[in-house]
């Protein structure tokens, strides 16, 4: 059953070192750090995405900015209570972690396999210009009764196909994680600049669990 529970929600991702360990929280005397790191798009731009590490995997106490970093692992949500209200906190869970040659050409990667429930009904729209986009939060089994929170981005045929999920639709998806800025109003003329996290979707397929 744990195996089953580990191999729906796999993530690979490497890229620069931009931050250095952040401490999180503390397990049963195991403490885990956050570090954040840039991976770059085909488009030459790139995404900043937190890695949440334990000391048990790296020397937490180093600093390792510009190095190239590369994470295996979960892509895991918690909720944060802030401003009287529940806000999605989204990072990678590194089971493993290595440093990898910078002069490496390899294109460093940034993939995603996700299996889960459709917890929300899909939100189909079409952009200004006439592309379509779905949004679908996903809701992947993690051991011991917890479950994670992945919102989803899909576009073209795949918003299309989204858009006819019902809540409770079994479905696995393969993407990247992307990261995505935008301003968030905390007063009358007041605004904050924050960063939401995501899977951009590139292939997705219904499980019809009554076969």
């Amino acid at each position: 059953m744990l195996d089953k529970v580990f191999t729906n929600n796999q993530v690979t991702i490497a890229g620069e070192v931009v931050s250095e360990f952040v401490f999180s929280h503390e397990v049963y005397g195991e403490h885990f750090f956050l570090i954040d790191i840039a991976v770059c798009r085909l488009s030459n731009s790139f995404d900043i995405i937190p890695v949440m590490v334990s000391e048990r995997l790296i020397d937490v106490k180093a600093d390792y900015r510009g190095c190239i970093l590369q994470a295996s692992g979960q892509f895991r949500s918690y909720n944060r209570h802030e401003e009287n209200k529940n806000r999605l906190v989204l990072s990678v869970f590194a089971r493993e972690v290595s440093l990898l040659d910078n002069d490496s050409e390899e294109q460093n990667p940034n993939y995603i396999f996700l299996d889960g429930f459709v917890c929300k009904r899909p939100i189909y729209r079409k952009t200004p210009l006439g592309r379509e986009i779905a949004d679908v939060l996903l809701a992947v089994n993690r051991p011991y009764g917890k479950s994670d929170y992945i919102p989803c981005i899909c576009w073209g045929r795949n918003a299309r196909y989204a858009d006819q999920f019902e809540v409770g639709s079994h479905i696995q998806l393969w993407g990247r994680i992307q990261s995505r800025e935008y301003q968030k109003k905390i007063g009358e003329e007041e605004y904050e600049k924050r960063v939401a996290y995501e899977v951009s979707v590139s292939k997705m397929e219904f499980l019809d669990d009554e076969e």
